[in-house]
């Protein structure tokens, strides 16, 4: 009897100490491995393009300089679609930064008959300014030639391009870009020519390569001007496929070239640049561009 004691004694201590063995793997979790500390959430992402960059600088030709917008055969830059002071354009400037902030914080470098040979120096001039946003528009002046064999080939304005953003790369790496398309000179001169005024000034010389002989309908005319008009958008893919490969760059997605402007956004003197209603909407495109949440396509 003493020994079957000891023996049942001895299975219950088994017993137990295998139920304890149990409670213990159930403490965490089975088979499983002991719970881990609670993940740490990672860190937010900064945005590669800034929507509200504090800071713009413009380069480009007389479109950015307001000429005739204001007053004839002059430069307007209060009335610039990208830095301009006027209440009746409510320039990119203003938008992003306060009529005050955009007096302080924004720069001018854009200059009238400029072509995209002339947009390095520019640029050079802009990067001493470190600033957040440059805005380019140009190309204009490099399809207005006197003769379309005189405009500037495709190769020579990719190159002076990418050599402008390789630059400003160099120097300031974060910096974003706004690139502008060229606008449609083939609309223009099927607007304009609608003046009789409009097309006494274009005598004068006014991209003579899209403007000249405007009441001209022959072949010869016909051709010449659909000469111009696709080198017009040979200028436009060259932005657009230049600006996208570059993270900061962004290009208007064909905006300013497909706009439906009529003679109410064409300067009264020279029915060729902007009014300054045309440069209100230029600054509207801009803005909506800079501060939409994806690049445009």
């Amino acid at each position: 009897m003493r020994k079957r004691g000891r023996r049942t004694r001895g299975v219950l201590a088994v017993v137990a100490a295998a139920a304890l063995g149990v409670a213990g793997c159930d403490a965490v979790g089975g088979d499983s491995a002991a719970p881990s500390e609670k993940a740490k959430p990672s860190p937010k992402r900064t945005p590669v393009w800034d929507r509200s960059p504090g800071s713009v600088a413009a380069v480009g030709d007389s479109i950015t300089r307001g000429f005739d917008a204001c007053d004839v055969l002059s430069d307007c830059p209060e009335a610039s679609w990208a830095t301009g002071a006027s209440p009746e354009v409510d320039s990119l400037a203003v938008r992003l930064l306060g009529r005050t902030g955009a007096a302080r914080r924004s720069w001018n470098y854009a200059v009238t008959g400029a072509r995209m040979a002339d947009l390095p120096g520019q640029m050079a001039q802009a990067v001493r300014r470190k600033p957040q946003l440059v805005t380019v528009m140009v190309g204009a002046n490099d399809a207005c030639r006197r003769t379309t064999s005189a405009m500037t080939p495709v190769s020579a304005f990719r190159a002076d391009f990418e050599d402008s953003l390789r630059s400003l790369r160099r120097a300031l790496p974060k910096t974003q870009v706004f690139v502008a398309s060229v606008p449609d000179l083939k609309r223009l001169w099927s607007e304009g020519r609608s003046s009789p005024m409009g097309k006494q000034v274009w005598k004068l010389g006014i991209c003579p390569s899209m403007l000249g002989d405007a009441d001209a309908l022959d072949s010869a005319a016909t051709l010449r001007r659909n000469t111009v008009q696709k080198r017009v958008e040979d200028y436009n893919k060259v932005l657009k496929e230049v600006c996208a490969e570059d993270k900061r760059c962004r290009h208007d997605g064909g905006a300013v070239y497909d706009y439906r402007f009529g003679t109410a956004q064409l300067s009264r003197w020279d029915y060729f640049h902007p009014s300054v209603n045309g440069q209100a909407r230029l600054a509207e495109i801009a803005y909506r561009t800079v501060t939409a949440e994806k690049p445009l396509t």
